[in-house]
Formats: structure tokens, sequence, C-alpha cells
């Protein structure tokens, strides 16, 4: 499933290529189809993301809503577009790009009341850091109503949002918290670090457009696991201390520490 960073990127090139324009809508696949009805041929006024969710906001005070989930994905052509594949669940055209969306777990029209719902129940995003509600302290009041390990609250996206399976792991080892510490017992100077960690990593990938958390990695292409300090590098011995990189399971996703560098 796509991290914050990569929606908040996807977020940021759709306004560009659509925001302040009409935009043709429709739905080769079919099961969209009223709704781009509804927006076919209205000017798309903004695009917002917060965590993994994104928000189109249209003329007429109409919200397209749509959460990739782990199959979602887009596709944007500057000029002439292929055909659209038979997933495609909504195509979005102007006189200069096309985007077709195939495959996302929500695409839906929401009224302004339905999106503050949806924001209700999200945590913080590290990627609006200091805006109205989040901030170090929402999370940390979002962490201490939590008995679950650390490791498994970070992933909760009502504690806060954007975090996956990568910035999980990265951020833990680089913060020396261990991921089956309690939530509500981690040190509140931890809590604070693992804010700013999270604010600092995921604005790295939005710039970057990878996931990378070493500190000098060259751009282009690259491994993985060569980007990374811990996550799936139970193969290698641990960066800083030379000792083996440990795996579980947690909350129903894979993860990876150091016991040595994350000692609990």
């Amino acid at each position: 499933m796509p991290e914050g960073h990569t929606i908040r990127r996807y977020a940021d090139r759709h306004r560009k290529v659509l925001a302040g324009k009409e935009v043709a809508t429709s739905s080769p696949q079919g099961r969209f189809t009223a709704g781009a009805a509804r927006l076919n041929g209205r000017e798309l006024l903004d695009v917002d993301a917060h965590g993994k969710h994104l928000f189109y906001r249209w003329h007429r005070a109409e919200t397209l809503h749509v959460h990739l989930g782990l199959y979602g994905k887009f596709r944007l052509f500057r000029s002439e577009p292929p055909p659209p594949t038979p997933g495609t669940r909504l195509a979005l055209s102007t006189a200069d790009a096309t985007i077709y969306l195939a495959g996302p777990t929500v695409c839906e029209l929401i009224v302004p009341s339905q999106e503050e719902a949806i924001l209700a129940r999200l945590g913080p995003d590290p990627l609006k850091a200091d805006t109205a509600g989040n901030t170090a302290e929402a999370f940390a009041a979002n962490l201490s109503r939590r008995r679950i390990p650390i490791g498994a609250a970070i992933l909760d996206q009502s504690v806060i949002a954007g975090i996956g399976n990568i910035y999980r792991a990265e951020g833990l080892f680089l913060t020396r918290v261990h991921p089956k510490t309690p939530a509500n017992e981690v040190p509140p100077e931890k809590v604070g670090e693992l804010w700013d960690k999270s604010v600092e990593l995921l604005k790295r990938g939005v710039a970057e457009g990878r996931i990378a958390t070493l500190p000098r990695v060259p751009l282009g292409k690259t491994e993985e696991t060569d980007r990374l300090y811990v996550y799936n590098r139970e193969r290698f011995p641990c960066r800083v201390c030379g000792g083996p990189i440990s795996t579980g399971e947690m909350a129903a996703r894979s993860i990876w520490w150091c016991d040595t560098c994350q000692s609990a």
C-alpha cells in the first residue's frame, strides 16, 4: 500500500495538471458511472491529501474521495493517452493531460460534512506538521490512550496518518524505540523524536519520490534494502552495531528491528 509521501506526491501532481480547469470525467469500467457523470465538465478547485487519503474538491461543493488501498494506482499521460484498461475506474481529462485510476479501495463522491468526518477519524499527518491538529502533542495524546505495542499503534491511521510498514520499521529504529514497547509507555521525549523523524522522513520521501533513510543515497535506481536500515534486512547485519536484525509479525504485517540498538 502506498505510504503518505506517495499520496502527497499524487495530490501535488494532480493539482498542478487539473486544478482550475474544467475536467472531463468518465468511468470506463462502469463502477463509477453515476459519480463520473456528476463531475463531468466541472471545474476542479483543489486536490489535498491527508495520510493515505486523497480529496479532489470540485465546484459546487462536492469532493471526490480516493483511497488506493493495496491495489489502486494512477497513470498520468501528458500526450494522447492509450485506451483505458478494463479495470479503469475513473478517467480525468483536460486538453493537456489525462489521468487513469484503477483498482482503488475507495472512489466515492462525498459532501463536506462527510469529508470532515473522515478527517476526524484520522490521526495527525506529519506532512502537515504544525497545522491545526497535526502536531507532536496530538500524536502523543493518541499514543497515551493505547496499551498495544508501539509498532502496532503507529500503523493505526487514527494514531498517525500516512505511516506504512517501511516508515514504521525505519522510524522506530532511528529513534531507538523497540517495537514491542507499549505505546503508552514510550517516554515523552521519544514520542517527540518519533514525530519529528516521521516529519523528516516523509518530507524526504516527497522530495525524492522514494523511501530512503540512510543519510546519503545516490539518486537513481537502487535496491530498496540499500536505502534502509532495518526493513527487510534480516539477512544482513545491523548497519550501526553489526548485530543481527530481528523480524516478526505485528499488526498482521512483518516488522524488523535490532534488539541491541532498540533495547526494550
